[in-house]
């Protein structure tokens, strides 16, 4: 019973160390297959509650931020033409789909500060204060 168990222990660390490993070989390709049906979501948004909005609106709640790389990336869309930035993109919980760049979220660079910040705490760490 054991030795079945190990097995199975084995078998699982293989299935993961072969996902890793096409994961970080086919990364590019996954990165770019990602981006590009993201892009595909954003043009067809609309706010009538299809799959795709609902996962777009998601997305930009979850991570608070908008658009594929910015807020611009909804300049080019119809729903943008039509009703301005989704609301999912507001900054606050209040605030109505306008077209104020100020208003919406644009946390890249507060993401990429945040990682710069952990990357120094990590390399600190064996400091002696």
């Amino acid at each position: 019973m054991l030795k079945l168990y190990a097995m199975f222990l084995t078998l699982i660390f293989l299935v993961e160390l072969v996902a890793a490993i096409v994961g970080f070989v086919f990364r590019h390709e996954i990165k770019n297959s990602f981006k590009n049906n993201y892009e595909k979501a954003l043009k067809q948004y609309n706010s009538t509650g299809d799959y795709r909005s609902d996962a777009v609106d998601k997305i930009q709640n979850t991570l608070h931020c908008c658009g594929v790389t910015d807020y611009r990336d909804w300049t080019d869309t119809n729903y943008y033409s039509e009703k301005g930035f989704p609301k999912s993109c507001c900054k606050l919980e209040d605030c109505s789909p306008q077209r104020d760049a100020d208003k919406v979220n644009n946390e890249l660079i507060g993401i990429f500060l945040a990682y710069c910040l952990s990357r120094a705490i990590t390399n600190n760490q064996y400091e002696i204060v």
